[in-house]
């Protein structure tokens, strides 16, 4: 997929983005949120999750590293997880990513300190960046994300 440029110039948009992500989201698939500290990956995390049926806090994952959302709080299993804190992407394995991710969506704060999912054909990479008021989103998404961009 080409990257798109998307303009977040509020909340309501950030919300209506992760909303439209929702929407396409399939078991297997990973959101890779990058961007540097307060571009807003984990009010779009939210905004995701939110949209997938979770009512209630979503905590940022940055100490526990790894959340869960199982259903039928959710439509799909969804594993929210923020790398920050990874000194290596091996500390992934470690902390038994794969056994997390079966089965579900893994949405995927600071994904270069794991390594990256970019190679993934399931993977919208998402990187946020501070702009005006705002966000701009560059969304790039691998092969299995043809055909399912409803922000488009």
């Amino acid at each position: 997929m080409t990257p798109a440029a998307i303009s977040l110039p509020d909340l309501a948009s950030m919300e209506a983005f992760g909303a439209s992500i929702a929407s396409e989201l399939r078991a297997g698939d990973v959101v890779a949120l990058s961007g540097g500290l307060g571009a807003g990956k984990t009010t779009l995390a939210r905004a995701i999750i939110a949209a997938l049926g979770h009512r209630g806090e979503v905590p940022s994952p940055s100490f526990s590293i790894v959340e869960v959302y199982d259903p039928p709080s959710v439509r799909l299993r969804v594993v929210h997880a923020d790398f920050y804190r990874l000194a290596d992407p091996q500390e992934a394995e470690e902390i038994g990513l794969d056994d997390y991710r079966d089965g579900a969506v893994l949405i995927a704060e600071w994904p270069d300190h794991a390594g990256g999912f970019a190679q993934e054909p399931g993977c919208l990479s998402i990187a946020l960046e501070n702009a005006d008021e705002g966000r701009l989103a560059i969304v790039a998404g691998g092969e299995a994300w043809h055909g399912r961009q409803p922000w488009r």
